[in-house]
């Protein structure tokens, strides 16, 4: 099977993880696997901040919905957007394609919901983002030492309609 298959496959939401930091290289590579996302248009609205200190990693995990599991993270991925009309849809992208880029160098990852919840305002602020910016996802980052394989997801029969439904 082909690698990059296999890495989706495998993939799954990671909120564990070693005390160890990512280094920035890495980090770098991940970003760039994000911005080579496809955008409506190749408008590429995005936009990402990477955070490693600690101390901002407490403040979030103190106040955004399930994502307490920040306070372990080695880092986490903003990925901000301007406000386009697919922004959702573009960062969502760029989004995916860090998972994955993750998962191929045994990063564990974890999406946490950004776009319209309570605390979006409240992350922008804190990181100074411009005004204008949409908070699309939270991308919480660690080595992880959990060797658990993915949950089991709905069969392929059970999803897949050829021609209707």
């Amino acid at each position: 099977m082909n690698e990059t298959i296999t890495i989706i496959k495998k993939r799954r939401s990671i909120r564990s993880y070693e005390n160890k930091p990512i280094p920035k290289k890495i980090l770098e590579e991940l970003i760039d696997c994000g911005r080579l996302a496809p955008s409506a248009k190749n408008v590429q609205p995005w936009e990402f901040i990477v955070i490693t200190e600690k101390k901002i990693l407490d403040k979030l995990a103190s106040f955004i919905v399930y994502g307490s599991f920040l306070r372990d993270a080695a880092c986490c991925i903003l990925v901000l957007s301007q406000n386009v009309q697919f922004y959702i849809e573009d960062g969502s992208a760029a989004t995916e394609n860090i998972l994955v880029a993750a998962k191929s160098l045994n990063i564990g990852t974890c999406w946490i919901a950004g776009d319209k919840k309570e605390y979006a305002d409240t992350v922008l602020r804190l990181v100074n983002a411009p005004g204008d910016l949409k908070l699309v996802s939270i991308i919480a980052l660690g080595y992880s030492h959990e060797k658990i394989a993915p949950k089991a997801k709905r069969d392929i029969k059970d999803v897949l309609h050829w021609e209707h439904y």
